[in-house]
């Protein structure tokens, strides 16, 4: 029957200790599921010694930009190599919007809050997270016999009793570290998107040129990811491969649309799959990929397989034509036009940028016993994928300078309509 008083509010403040366990463990558990169901869509619960836990934990640590080492062993008279470089960015994008939506919560309704109370959130929030990760990157350990075959290797093998071992364990302080920079660049983006959220007095002038950029960036991703999952969910309607299509959404959606946004603004990327690896993406990307050296990977190459994809071009216009239209939106009414395009053309560099430095994919496994194998044939495998960093940065300055200049004019015709801009 008693109503809290401000005393109390003091000594149970809205983002306290608690709150911070229930924001860290709820991001950590929404990556763990996202992880554990797209894993068992990958048919990863059928792993040997009761793996499949460790793979998920494996999973989340990499997700987070953790370290994560494959190790081999085949005694002495074999030889293995291995190594993998890849961030499932649906399970990251699960948990950036978990623990974005978490440090924001008790934060609503307020115009102003001091530096030390965001940085004393944060601080228990990242308590927290630094035990989560802990637990984890001691849970991310695992190896695996590997199968020699049928063949000479198998003989080998059963001659020398050579018994080849891949596994994969955590490099517990790289990950601790590269999980706190993670969370750090989580908040402070949450603060910058997020209209409404408070900001020290110091940094209100910089609310005005910086937060409606973010808030298009992000807005222009998410809305790539929306539309990546419908067509994921209409190929999986109409050609089957359910469970193959819920991995990918469910691991690897944005990898994928994010990769074709690049293209789809000209971008060219460099790769190759060799061997048992392949890509958990449309088969066109691995028939290009495939069986060359090193493949080139843009529109050319992908419309010599499929001539839709020049759609890729119309489909980022129009998302970017959007994006500069909410930028000019929530800026100030009297800001010029050519501000507008600088403002749309820094922040898709850098957008672009954050894709290529995430999207890269690289993974390689060989195995050789009495130099026999050499490495490859049946048990070994390369893929890797990466962008030209410098011409991908040219051109989304471009498109950034265009998209965001046409679209202050068309928020400058909305107004001159009458008709109301969306909030700010």
């Amino acid at each position: 029957m008693s109503a809290h008083t401000p005393h109390d509010q003091a000594r149970f403040p809205a983002h306290g200790w608690g709150r911070a366990v229930v924001t860290a463990l709820a991001g950590l558990i929404a990556m763990g599921v996202t992880a554990a169901l797209g894993l068992w869509a990958a048919g990863a619960a059928d792993l040997p010694e009761g793996a499949f836990p460790r793979v998920v934990a494996a999973t989340v640590v990499t997700a987070v930009g953790g370290t994560v080492e494959l190790v081999g062993d085949a005694g002495g008279l074999a030889e293995t190599e291995a190594g993998l470089t890849v961030i499932p960015l649906s399970v990251t994008l699960v948990g950036a919007l978990v623990v974005g939506a978490g440090f924001l919560w008790p934060l609503r309704h307020r115009a102003v809050a001091g530096a030390g109370e965001l940085a004393g959130w944060a601080a228990r929030i990242a308590v927290v997270w630094v035990l989560g990760l802990l637990g984890l990157s001691f849970a991310a350990r695992q190896t695996f016999k590997v199968s020699l075959g049928d063949g000479t290797l198998s003989d080998l093998g059963d001659l020398f009793d050579v018994g080849p071992e891949v596994g994969f364990t955590t490099d517990v302080a790289p990950t601790v570290a590269v999980g706190l920079l993670w969370l750090a660049g989580v908040l402070v983006l949450a603060l910058l998107v997020a209209r409404g959220a408070p900001l020290p007095a110091r940094l209100l002038r910089f609310q005005e040129p910086v937060r409606p950029a973010a808030h298009a960036m992000v807005v222009l991703l998410l809305a790539c990811v929306a539309l990546g999952f419908v067509v994921a969910l209409v190929v999986a309607a109409t050609r089957g491969h359910a469970a193959q299509t819920l991995a990918v959404i469910l691991l690897g959606l944005p990898n994928l649309v994010w990769l074709m946004f690049t293209v789809g603004l000209g971008a060219t990327w460099d790769g190759r799959v060799e061997g048992p690896f392949g890509l958990p993406m449309p088969h066109v990307l691995d028939q290009v990929l495939r069986g060359k050296e090193t493949a080139r990977l843009d529109l050319g190459a992908l419309a010599a397989y499929d001539g839709r994809v020049w759609w890729l071009v119309v489909v980022d216009a129009v998302l970017l034509l959007g994006a500069g239209f909410l930028l000019a939106a929530h800026s100030p009414p009297d800001m010029p036009a050519w501000r507008h395009a600088l403002h749309m053309a820094v922040a898709l560099v850098l957008t672009v940028l954050m894709i290529c430095l995430v999207g890269r994919v690289s993974a390689h496994y060989g195995l050789s016993v009495l130099g026999l194998g050499d490495l490859g044939g049946n048990l070994s495998g390369e893929l890797f994928l990466r962008p030209r960093l410098w011409s991908a940065l040219g051109l989304a300055a471009l498109w950034g300078l265009v998209t965001g200049f046409l679209g202050a004019l068309l928020a400058g015709l909305v107004r001159r309509r009458g008709t109301p801009p969306p909030p700010r």
